[in-house]
């Protein structure tokens, strides 16, 4: 299986930095963007998880803090800030960010519902690469990042 390329990488990035300029007053702001030692695999309290598969396979997930969630939450106008609705924030991340990237893969990237955690259970280790991308960003004082761990088969 082949690494995605420097310009399919940056389809992840652009969708990250998209996401949170249009629906937040605060742009997110592109800390590193590194390929990811096996073990060192970012991740923080919730996560949103997107199996791909197609002409790529692997995943993509957002992660990030609680805290970083009931800001978002805050953002969008959300009273209830409970575990469900940031379960289900994280997930909606995760989803549009995979979302805004399969407009530029089209069918080749076909995307899973959202699959939401908190924690950092086993689904987070590497998928189909031995360094999966990773891209730490910070958003109003708050850390997250979104990982892709994608590789094109055949």
């Amino acid at each position: 299986m082949a690494d995605m390329t420097d310009s399919e990488i940056k389809v992840f990035i652009d969708a990250v930095t998209h996401y949170f300029a249009q629906l937040t007053r605060e742009p997110a702001t592109i800390r590193a963007a590194y390929l990811a030692n096996g073990g060192l695999i970012p991740h923080f309290d919730y996560t949103g998880l997107i199996t791909v598969s197609g002409r790529y396979r692997g995943c993509v997930y957002f992660s990030t803090s609680g805290e970083a969630l009931n800001a978002l939450l805050v953002e969008f106008s959300e009273p209830d800030r409970n575990e469900a609705n940031l379960l289900d924030a994280v997930g909606e991340i995760a989803n549009t960010i995979a979302g805004n990237a399969r407009k530029h893969f089209g069918r080749d990237l076909e995307i899973s519902a959202p699959v939401t955690f908190r924690g950092a259970p086993e689904q987070l280790k590497s998928a189909v690469s031995a360094r999966p991308f990773a891209i730490q960003l910070a958003w109003s004082k708050h850390d997250a990042a979104v990982v892709v761990d994608l590789a094109l088969t055949g």
